[in-house]
């Protein structure tokens, strides 16, 4: 019995692990094939091809997702730092966001949110979340008019 909680506990990966990058002294040493992550997969672009955003998980919240058995390791994102390069002026815009006051005022003023901000632990790579998840996490916000993309 010990055995196996040691495993699963092992096994999960910890809200800290997810939130650091590579530091500056580790750079110049090789890194594995697993630990490798190409830019592209981070990077999400715009209906036309104008600008790409890029989205760095700033806090994930503590609490346990229901039903793990189901949809495997997941954190429930709380704030993410957002960076728009718009590709003619290569002009960048970064902005802050906190997921759960946005989702609570959508819900407050018309009545529905849309985020999801459970993120499979596996999405999200060197602290950055991969462009296939960006949708979910700034739906809310592109609502509310905080965020053009």
């Amino acid at each position: 019995m010990t055995e196996e909680k040691t495993n699963v506990e092992s096994k999960e990966i910890s809200s800290e692990a997810l939130l650091e990058t590579v530091s500056d002294a580790e750079v110049n040493s090789r890194i594995s094939f697993e630990e490798f992550t190409d830019e592209r997969t981070l990077i999400s672009h715009d209906a036309f091809g104008n600008k790409q955003m890029k989205i760095k998980v700033l806090e994930v919240s503590d609490e346990n997702p229901p039903s793990k058995w189901k949809f495997g390791d997941r954190v429930k994102v709380t704030k993410i730092l957002v960076t728009i390069k718009h590709l003619t002026t290569q002009q960048v815009e970064e902005g802050e966001f906190d997921i759960e006051a946005i989702e609570r005022e959508l819900a407050e003023k018309r009545h529905y949110s849309s985020t999801n901000r459970w993120i499979p632990a596996s999405d999200v790579k060197n602290g950055y979340v991969v462009g296939s998840k960006h949708t979910r996490l700034i739906s809310d916000a592109a609502a509310l008019d905080y965020i053009v993309f």
